[in-house]
């Protein structure tokens, strides 16, 4: 199964979206956006930029964590993944939004 994007709508009216591997797990989640339109270029962008490895940013938590966050061509972050329990684990995170976000389809549940 493909992965996809859910686009929503939060409780304070700001919209954000996940990137969900095939078998449903959160991989990169957005940061909350004034309009629809702005996330749903947040969602091209990650589509755009997640093809490009040297995008991806690789970091720790403050409790030694990894995770990473995906930057566009500007250096704007626009996402960042869960805290992950090894570098192995992130890494694979990352290989897993490369496969998806291209190709992802956007179920929008606004």
């Amino acid at each position: 199964m493909a992965g996809k994007f859910e686009l929503k709508k939060s409780k304070n009216d700001k919209f954000y979206f996940s990137l969900l591997a095939g078998n449903g797990q959160n991989i990169l989640q957005s940061e909350m956006y004034e309009s629809k339109a702005s996330a749903q270029n947040g969602i091209e962008s990650v589509k755009k930029n997640a093809a490009d490895a040297s995008r991806f940013e690789k970091l720790t938590g403050t409790k030694g964590d990894p995770y990473f966050v995906l930057k566009a061509g500007n250096h704007q972050v626009i996402g960042q993944s869960q805290m992950y329990s090894s570098e192995k684990s992130r890494d694979a995170g990352i290989e897993s939004c490369v496969n998806h976000a291209p190709g992802a389809t956007v179920d929008d549940q606004t």
